[in-house]
């Protein structure tokens, strides 16, 4: 456990009075109040969150963005959307907020664990979901309240919920727009012509014996750590299979399900195919027919 989230180890009350709140925040071991626009973290099985907020610049508004802030410890992970083969996806839960109409989260890009039953989806270290917060009335604080459910795996899995609270008050000024920034930068953005990663050709053999889908990729020449990753909500899609490292910027992806049932079940469902790189990343709506 870090500095900032212990209590106090060996700095009585009385020190902080004779030294000053300055010196007593740069002891070890004195844990910090939240800033304004941030919430205390809260400790769980070996991790700890928070929420920030702070206003950044979304399609040239400014706007109050808030964020998800979760910090673990060395080799443990959690989950994307599609946690793989294993795991359970975070859940939020902004019920009992108030002047809250919406909660947009967003997940930054994942990338793939290698698991003695297969792979996982999800983040180490530390991630950070931004959430776009439209409020009911305008000019007025937004208070949050979050049931936040998320997965944690090491050699172990062992599920956690955290209960947050913050008030967004309008007009705070920038608070955490750096952090938030620097999350969203990581968000994959929508596929647009002739931007890339894009996704190329798209062939689909759901009915046949040993049911597929073949995804052509193409990303920058010079990017690195590529990948794909399907979304099918709640609709099981298997983790997509590199067929080769990206040679001149073009990769072959294949999805190979179980059964002929379980590909069944994709037809006629929206899937979003999320490519990353170290370039960017991109997010690209396809549909099984």
């Amino acid at each position: 456990m870090s500095a900032s989230s212990r209590q106090l180890d060996f700095a009585p009350p009385s020190l902080c009075l004779a030294l000053g709140v300055l010196l007593c925040a740069a002891l070890p071991g004195v844990a910090l109040a939240a800033s304004a626009g941030e919430s205390d973290w809260v400790a769980s099985n070996n991790s700890k969150v928070r929420l920030v907020s702070g206003t950044v610049t979304i399609d040239g508004k400014p706007s109050v963005v808030a964020g998800v802030q979760l910090r673990m410890e060395p080799g443990w992970k959690t989950y994307w959307r599609n946690p793989g083969d294993s795991g359970v996806p975070p859940s939020f839960d902004f019920k009992g907020s108030t002047n809250l109409n919406q909660a947009g989260v967003l997940f930054p890009a994942p990338r793939r664990f290698a698991e003695a039953d297969g792979t996982a989806i999800g983040y180490d270290d530390e991630v950070l979901f931004p959430v776009k917060i439209t409020p009911e009335r305008e000019g007025e604080a937004v208070e949050l309240k979050l049931a936040f459910e998320y997965g944690l795996c090491k050699n172990i899995c062992i599920p956690n919920e955290v209960s947050l609270d913050l008030v967004l008050a309008p007009g705070a000024g920038k608070g955490d727009a750096m952090l938030l920034e620097s999350a969203l930068a990581l968000v994959p953005k929508p596929a647009a012509p002739g931007v890339l990663p894009s996704v190329g050709a798209v062939a689909a053999s759901l009915d046949a014996a040993k049911p597929e889908i073949v995804i052509d990729a193409a990303f920058a020449s010079d990017a690195r750590g590529t990948d794909l990753f399907i979304d099918g909500g709640e609709t099981f899609v298997p983790v997509p299979m590199s067929q080769g490292p990206a040679a001149g910027g073009k990769q072959h992806f294949v999805v190979s399900f179980a059964t002929p049932a379980e590909a069944a079940a994709i037809k006629g469902k929206p899937l979003t195919l999320t490519l990353v790189s170290d370039r960017g990343s991109t997010e690209t709506l396809w549909t099984a027919q």
